[in-house]
């Protein structure tokens, strides 16, 4: 995936199949100035993606507008600036985001926040390179590449009437999604390597931190897995980084997973092991046999019956148990199976 580093420079991280289409996507886009419609999800990365492609053949300002920040009355002199005096508070005339990146690139972040009317005012814009700033009596020009992004889905917010039409086909000339991280799990190692690089010192983390991180879905994308790097570079001074060192939703996943792989074994042992024979009945007073077996003996024989699977692999058997390898290590000194 696209991410900034600690330099606020782009750089493209990830070899999946998604990532190298993207990656193809960026650099034919670059040569060409049509609009792009960015879609995925929150933390996929979109700013990203649309600074590559403009940093790939840059012309011009970069200019992001974050759509979902622009509220109020200040909206509209956010987009197109206003003059001196125009209403309580101009003290200066001031140049707006739109005029700003004139011959460059124009960002706009999360298109679906736009409220109807700045819809209406952008269209303009994109229709005849012109605008008002607020308070001007005469228009402006401003001609620039458009990238938009959003999370929504612009088609049925246009069925809903809370997105122009016009506006929408507009914007949806060369769409391009962004897939989660989930979808792109491969990414993830590459991904880890190159936040440890940006925010940690020589860190590197134990096998079962790695596991944990791969196995977990990341509804956050990228953005939450960069922020997990710098949680956990910032309580462990390293190098090594544990699971301990996990922020708090990774450890649930951590738990939650270790309970389904201890259930996972006591069902795999309930099934392979079968149930001790009843006692006969010799008098009243005699308790039969329970049809049970202990946890702890459950346990190692589904340890046992997965090394034998594995044929002595003991990274497969952690996998096939659900545990991690540190975990199985201690186990099999636990029931003296370790030889």
């Amino acid at each position: 995936m696209m991410v900034h580093g600690n330099d606020g420079a782009t750089a493209l991280v990830g070899q999946s199949p998604r990532m190298r289409q993207v990656m193809r996507l960026v650099e034919k886009l670059s040569r060409c100035r049509w609009p792009v419609l960015l879609l995925g999800e929150t933390g996929t990365g979109k700013e990203v993606v649309a600074r590559a492609i403009h940093n790939a053949n840059p012309v011009g300002p970069f200019i992001p507008i974050d759509c979902s920040a622009l509220v109020g009355p200040l909206m509209e002199s956010e987009l197109f600036g206003h003059v001196k005096g125009s209403f309580t508070g101009a003290v200066a005339t001031k140049v707006g985001l739109i005029e700003k990146a004139s011959g460059g690139t124009a960002f706009f972040d999360e298109i679906g926040e736009l409220p109807l009317d700045m819809q209406v005012k952008l269209l303009r814009v994109l229709q005849e390179k012109e605008f008002r700033p607020v308070g001007a009596t005469t228009v402006r020009h401003s001609d620039f590449r458009l990238i938009a992004a959003t999370n929504r889905d612009l088609a049925q917010e246009v069925e809903r009437g809370t997105f122009r039409r016009d506006l929408y086909y507009r914007l949806n000339v060369v769409p391009l999604r962004v897939a989660p991280l989930r979808e792109r799990k491969e990414d993830i190692p590459a991904l880890i390597a190159h936040f440890l690089e940006c925010y940690g010192e020589n860190h590197t983390m134990t096998q079962e931190t790695l596991d944990a991180m791969l196995s977990y879905d990341w509804p956050g994308n990228v953005r939450e897995l960069e922020h997990c790097i710098q949680h956990m570079v910032a309580i462990n001074s390293g190098p090594l980084i544990h699971v301990a060192d996990l922020p708090t939703a990774l450890q649930n996943h951590v738990l939650t997973r270790r309970g389904q792989g201890m259930a996972a074994v006591a069902a795999a042992a309930a099934i392979a092991e079968p149930a001790p024979r009843m006692a006969p009945r010799m008098a009243s007073s005699a308790l039969p046999t329970p049809p049970v077996m202990r946890l702890t003996d459950m346990e190692k024989n589904a340890i046992i019956q997965a090394l034998d699977y594995t044929k002595g692999d003991r990274m497969m058997a952690a996998q096939l148990l659900g545990i991690g390898r540190t975990t199985l290590y201690r186990k099999l000194k636990e029931y003296g199976l370790s030889r």
